[in-house]
Formats: C-alpha cells, sequence, structure tokens
C-alpha cells in the first residue's frame, strides 16, 4: 500500500499533464502485478462494490474520532470530502502492512459479515493505517476514486513503462475485465479469440486544449486561439441520446455503452443487423429513441436506460436506433475513424 499511496500522492499534488504521466510509468515499473492490475481497475471506474452505507461510516468514524455527530458532520461539511475528512481524525495505533491488492480483498471481504464485525474490521483498519494509506483505503470502501487522473494519462503511463502502443493499450482495457477474471500481463499482453469478438474501441472524447492555446481558453480570451478557418471545421447536430458502439463478429452483436457496459440485451432491435452488416464491423454513434422519423424527448429515453428486460410494450412505446458517427472497423480491419454522420 506504501507504494500505491505514495503514487496518488504525487498525482494529487501535480496538475500537469507530464508529471502525471512519469509518475504513472515509475508505479507501473516498480509495482507488483497484481498491485498494477488493481491500479488500472480503480483509475478506469472498476471499483469494489461499496459494501457499507454512509450512514455506518459516518457513525464509526465518530465514534474512533471520540468527536459527537454534529462535530463530525461540521467537519466533514468543510473539508467536503469523507475519505479526508476521516484521515485527519483516525488515531494511529497499530501500524498494518499489506499490499494494495490485500486491501481491496480486505474491503471486498466486508460485504458477507454482520454489521458488528464490518464495524470491527473497518475501524481496525482506520487505527492501522496513516497519511495517505489511510487516505487510499477511505476512496476504495466509499468508492469515490476520482484523483484527477483520466483513462488517457493513465494510457501514457502505461505505454511509457510496458513500450506498448498507447491505442493498443486502449483498446484493451476497453470491455468486460475485471481484476477477478484476468492478470495484468493477459490483461495487456496476451491475446484472447473470445475476449477480441465483443471487444469495442475507445470512445472518440473532446478533450481540453493544451500549451498556450489551452491557456488562452482557460483566461477567457478564445479570439488568441489559432483555431483556423472555420471552413475547415466540421459542425454535427448534438443528438440527446446515449453513446454507444454496435459490434458484428462472429454473426453475433454486441452493443457497448460509452461507460463501458455491455448493454445489448436492452435493445434487442439491433439483433437484425447482424444480417444487414458486413461481418468485422464496428460502428461509433448514437442510441436514440426515435419513432415515425422523428427523434423521441430523452425523457422517453429513459424509460429504456433504467429498465433490466425490456418488454413489448415499452418497445412498442420507445423504439432506438442507432445513429452512426464512424466506422471504427470495416470487414475486420481497422478503419481510419471514417465520418458517416
Amino acid at each position: 500500500m506504501k507504494r500505491a499511496a505514495q503514487l496518488f500522492e504525487e498525482l494529487d499534488a501535480t496538475s500537469g499533464t507530464n508529471a502525471k504521466v512519469d509518475a504513472l510509468a515509475r508505479y507501473f515499473s516498480e509495482a507488483t502485478d497484481a498491485d498494477k492490475l488493481w491500479t488500472i481497475a480503480l483509475l478506469s471506474g472498476r471499483r469494489p462494490k461499496r459494501p457499507v452505507t454512509s450512514t455506518q461510516l459516518r457513525q464509526w468514524a465518530a465514534e474512533v474520532s471520540g468527536i459527537p455527530d454534529w462535530l463530525f458532520e461540521a467537519s466533514y461539511h468543510v473539508v467536503g470530502d469523507f475519505a479526508e475528512t476521516v484521515t485527519h481524525i483516525a488515531k494511529l495505533e497499530q501500524p498494518i502492512t499489506q499490499s494494495l491488492t490485500e486491501w481491496v480483498h480486505y474491503v471486498e471481504g466486508l460485504k458477507l459479515l454482520t454489521e458488528p464485525e464490518k464495524s470491527h474490521r473497518v475501524k481496525a483498519a482506520w487505527a492501522g493505517l496513516a497519511n495517505m494509506e489511510l487516505f487510499v483505503f477511505n476512496k476504495i470502501i466509499t468508492g469515490g476514486f476520482r484523483i484527477g487522473v483520466s483513462q488517457k494519462i493513465m494510457v501514457k503511463g502505461l505505454s511509457k513503462a510496458t513500450g506498448l502502443e498507447e491505442d493498443a493499450i486502449a483498446h484493451r482495457l476497453m470491455g468486460d475485465w475485471s481484476p477477478h477474471t484476468t492478470t495484468f500481463h493477459d490483461l495487456l499482453f496476451a491475446e484472447n479469440a473470445a475476449d477480441q469478438a465483443s471487444r469495442p474501441y475507445p470512445f472518440y472524447l473532446a478533450y481540453g486544449l493544451e500549451g498556450e492555446e489551452g491557456r488562452a481558453a482557460g483566461a477567457g480570451l478564445p479570439e488568441l486561439l489559432p483555431l483556423g478557418d472555420p471552413q475547415d471545421w466540421q459542425a454535427e447536430h448534438k443528438w440527446d441520446g446515449i453513446r454507444g458502439q454496435l459490434i458484428v463478429r462472429g454473426h453475433q452483436h454486441y452493443v457497448w455503452s460509452r461507460g463501458e457496459e455491455l448493454v445489448t440485451d436492452k435493445y434487442p432491435e439491433f439483433q437484425a443487423l447482424r444480417e444487414v452488416l458486413p461481418q468485422g464491423t464496428a460502428l461509433d454513434g448514437e442510441i436514440l429513441a426515435w419513432k415515425e422519423g422523428t427523434p423521441l424527448p430523452f425523457a422517453e429515453m429513459q424509460k429504456r436506460i433504467g429498465r433490466k428486460s425490456v418488454g413489448k410494450k415499452i418497445l412498442a412505446d420507445v423504439p432506438v436506433v442507432f445513429m452512426a458517427y464512424d466506422l471504427l472497423e470495416n470487414k475486420g480491419g481497422r478503419h481510419p475513424a471514417k465520418s458517416l454522420g
């Protein structure tokens, strides 16, 4: 945990992209494979399911600090982050030395315990960790692992440490993987035909400008940005739907959300595309509620999003279409992002 805590402290201490990339590259060159894998998972949103409630954590934190509930709540309000608040008030009693992976398993094991057992084990962890190690533990247990590192920066750090191309790493990190079902080596280096069949591509996302252009924009001086001739730009309609990728491979189809969730079963309308699109096709686009040639309000789309199963009525009331933006793969070959919209 010490090495992971050092990494997160370095990441938290700088806003510079290059400094973050360097810190990540050093970590991915030095840490154990198990800790590397869990670090990738935590930074890409694959966190353990939260085993305790906020109310329980607040109660236990007030108890270990010896302060009244109202004072803890007031402190939390000032600090603004639960993990940081507990880090300030917890008292180190007997240091505990475990790896990041061991602490993640410790948190995962809480879900099988009774509330008194959970309380005992959480308080024991708080008493055995200090400073940034305690902060990292609290972030794991609360599920709020936001430390200012985008997946793009993490990919750059992995690339620098492993020598792999950034786009290859980004592609491998997509999809339905877990530290429980793979290893660091298999995730980045091994070929898996079954996994490749469903794997999507990284989504094309907008990022803020860096360098002189970014500083000018941040200063509120857009007139200084050398954006070039407007005729060289293309403006597209902002569709009010769900970003997704539609993939047809091996006579199967797969639908992925931008959050890297496989949502094929939620949109059975797209099954027919297996017979229409060539095998080895990957499309990036928007899933839209659409009826009688017209897009429906997003409120209608939300009726589809929150359902685990889709019945005949909802299929009739809120049908969907796939508005394709880019062709990412054509007949099994990667395509240079050809715009379709």
